[in-house]
């Protein structure tokens, strides 16, 4: 490979800040989970709203695709993008199969196992490989049941072949055009669903489309119009800005209109925000570490989420019994998501780079 491939196929520098915000929001969604099986009714959860955390997630993955890509790949190809979209996502996702695998057939708590084991290898190619498969209807219906974060990583797959395919070339009159459509199709199924935190499952499986499609189209036109606002307000505040989001308490009657109001108009201007401020050495720090845990936690928390399901199911414990159960949870599966990424994820993604893209 010449020199300047090699120069090219080189990640850009990272925004400090919204590596920062996308931690955050990988633990937000961890207690949210929690919260989903401790405290079913959104109306009495204190984070009800943290599962629009994957809609920020598609505008920030837009955003930074098109940072990371737009100038550079007509030049090293639409081959070498997604070569390196699967070096970077696709380890985690046969982790965290694997994971689920391993929660779901030694699961002391639950007989479900046995229940579907004539199922279980099916499940779980269909898992490592991304291809939906809602299967057990006792537990939600997910699209993949031993991981179902999985989900949005389906959808983010498809955004990054559409990117690579298509986006890459619309100019910002036709750009504009079907974000505005996007955004249109978000707000009516929103108020079609009650609420947006769709996608997921096999009987709402298309809500999933509309969500990644307005969101990662919004990031790329975030980027390409430099919609980034410059401040000072640093790390801390626009994580308090961020959090904000995900504590708005659950109204029935209104939340149809509250989630597209927050996705359509409040992520875009939290990815301008973030973009364009400073953090500090310390916070700078923070924000690496949380940037670099976050995806190993989406991806490898739920089948601990599973086993806390079959711990409440059988022994019903109260909530102030469950609050101690959450916090530990929560600040272990943060210690297991730096562990996988230190020891496997990053190992196995630089060992491909190294022997699959440098060598294109």
């Amino acid at each position: 490979m010449s020199d300047n491939k090699t120069r090219l196929l080189k990640t850009k520098q990272h925004f400090k800040v919204l590596d920062g915000l996308r931690g955050i929001a990988a633990i937000a969604v961890v207690i949210f989970h929690f919260m989903e099986i401790a405290v079913p009714d959104y109306t009495k959860s204190f984070i009800a709203h943290a599962y629009l955390a994957v809609d920020f997630f598609f505008c920030l993955s837009g955003f930074v695709i098109a940072y990371a890509y737009d100038e550079k790949l007509m030049q090293i190809g639409v081959g070498n993008f997604f070569k390196l979209r699967l070096i970077r996502l696709h380890p985690l996702v046969i982790i965290g199969s694997i994971i689920g695998l391993i929660a779901f057939a030694f699961d002391p708590m639950s007989n479900l196992y046995h229940v579907y084991s004539g199922n279980i290898l099916l499940m779980f190619l269909a898992s490592c490989f991304m291809i939906p498969y809602p299967l057990v209807h006792e537990r939600y219906f997910n699209l993949f049941h031993l991981n179902p974060p999985t989900w949005s990583l389906f959808w983010e797959y498809v955004a990054n072949i559409i990117y690579a395919l298509i986006i890459i070339r619309l100019k910002r009159i036709p750009l504009w055009i079907i974000t505005v459509v996007a955004a249109i199709a978000l707000a009516y199924e929103s108020h079609r669903s009650g609420f947006l935190g769709v996608g997921w499952g096999g009987d709402n499986i298309i809500g999933g489309a509309i969500r990644v499609a307005f969101s990662f189209l919004v990031g790329v036109l975030a980027y390409r119009s430099q919609w980034i606002i410059r401040s000072n307000i640093g790390f801390i505040t626009t994580g308090i800005l961020l959090l904000a989001s995900f504590i708005i308490p659950f109204n029935e009657k209104l939340n149809w209109f509250i989630d597209p109001l927050v996705v359509i108009f409040y992520f875009p201007l939290l990815v301008a925000l973030g973009a364009g401020t400073r953090s500090g050495n310390t916070s700078g720090k923070l924000c690496k570490f949380s940037g670099e845990i976050s995806y190993p936690l989406y991806m490898v928390h739920y089948p601990f989420i599973w086993l806390f399901m079959s711990y409440v199911e059988t022994t019903k414990p109260t909530i102030s019994e469950m609050i101690p159960v959450i916090t530990a949870g929560t600040i272990l599966l943060i210690a297991l998501a730096y562990i996988v990424m230190r020891f496997l994820d990053i190992p196995v993604r630089r060992y491909l780079k190294l022997k699959w893209v440098n060598k294109a």
